[in-house]
């Protein structure tokens, strides 16, 4: 009996360094709703990675090219680790997300690490990877990539929210997806959580107990990105422009600071999220209890969570789907969302070497 199922895995890294995550896949090949997640697990970062994907932003062109082979080095060995563990047998290519070190569409750049060449001789499996860089050639930005995800999986719901490094929502609108980054979310908290020794504010219990700064709260809703039109999209090199200095400048109580930047979180996305809408939240953020009843207060609506699997790793498995697409030669990049010249098959496909 035939088959009609694709296995792949999704592999994501996110840039609030939670960790590497990997779902094993199965997805029928034509409809995309039926698919189920069988196997997931996040693989944390040692501090010496977290620390060189913290600095690569600031490393030369040759610097990146050896962190480029390096990481997939790591990235191919985590993936060995998981087939292996899982037993998993059934493979038809593995879709990385990578890393994202450089995210400058406005000047024609991004990069995400992990060599897809390298994945793709370290599992010996097909590996399809790089998913922005012809969506920014096409001048668009490059992000967001899983509104296409949402659109196709996700039909139930009015928008799709995902709390990550930073809160980026997708939603239907005169028959078009829309979609764009709202504002930073752990990209923030967290690197003010390091500072005292703790990875993340677990379920927003140090935030509840700190006070609203108002400068600090008026001077950020204040920022001109939040006047802009979608398509846009954010990126770690305008956070440390725009958003560490001015926290800096005006509260250096950590529980303050982060009860400042949740009440800043919450109110951008009540600006953009419709009263008693239904909405799919995904993504660390959502296990963020206090995070969520900002979120709600501001959104005028209640908010039921979803699957700890799907919060988890959505967006793994929307990088399987993107993988798919590519691999059928299918939009998984839609002009509507990123501003490109055109909807378009993106990524890049690589055949493992011996």
């Amino acid at each position: 009996m035939q088959d009609n199922y694709i296995y792949c895995i999704g592999l994501m890294s996110g840039t609030s360094l939670d960790g590497i995550d990997l779902a094993y896949i199965k997805m029928h090949e034509n409809l995309y709703e039926d698919f189920r997640i069988i196997q997931a697990e996040t693989v944390s970062y040692s501090n010496e990675w977290k620390n060189k994907l913290q600095e690569a932003i600031n490393y030369d062109e040759k610097d990146l090219q050896i962190l480029d082979v390096n990481y997939g080095e790591f990235l191919g060995s985590i993936l060995n680790n998981f087939i292996r563990e899982h037993r998993i047998s059934k493979l038809d290519f593995i879709a990385s997300h990578g890393h994202t070190v450089l995210h400058q569409p406005e000047n024609g750049i991004t990069l995400q690490i992990g060599n897809g060449q390298v994945i793709a001789n370290v599992t010996q499996q097909k590996v399809v990877c790089d998913f922005r860089t012809q969506d920014v050639a096409l001048g668009g930005q490059g992000a967001p990539l899983v509104p296409i995800g949402d659109r196709l999986l996700f039909t139930d719901y009015d928008y799709c929210l995902n709390l990550g490094g930073f809160a980026n929502i997708s939603y239907e609108e005169n028959k078009q997806r829309i979609a764009f980054d709202i504002c930073p979310v752990n990209i923030v908290l967290n690197h003010y959580t390091r500072k005292i020794d703790l990875e993340y504010d677990n379920e927003g219990e140090i935030a509840s107990e700190g006070k609203i700064n108002m400068g600090l709260l008026r001077r950020l809703n204040e920022l001109s990105f939040y006047q802009e039109l979608p398509p846009k999209s954010l990126g770690l090199e305008w956070v440390q422009e725009n958003i560490f200095p001015l926290v800096d400048k005006y509260e250096i109580n950590i529980p303050s600071v982060l009860r400042t930047f949740i009440e800043h979180t919450a109110l951008q996305i009540g600006n953009v999220v419709e009263n008693e809408a239904t909405i799919l939240v995904t993504g660390g953020g959502a296990f963020n209890t206090f995070l969520m009843s900002r979120i709600e207060f501001y959104a005028k609506t209640k908010i039921k969570q979803a699957d700890k699997e799907l919060i988890n790793y959505k967006e793994a498995l929307i990088f399987a789907l993107l993988g798919v697409l590519k691999v059928q030669n299918k939009v998984n990049c839609l002009q509507s969302v990123t501003g490109a010249k055109k909807d378009h098959s993106s990524g890049e496909v690589f055949y493992p070497k011996k």
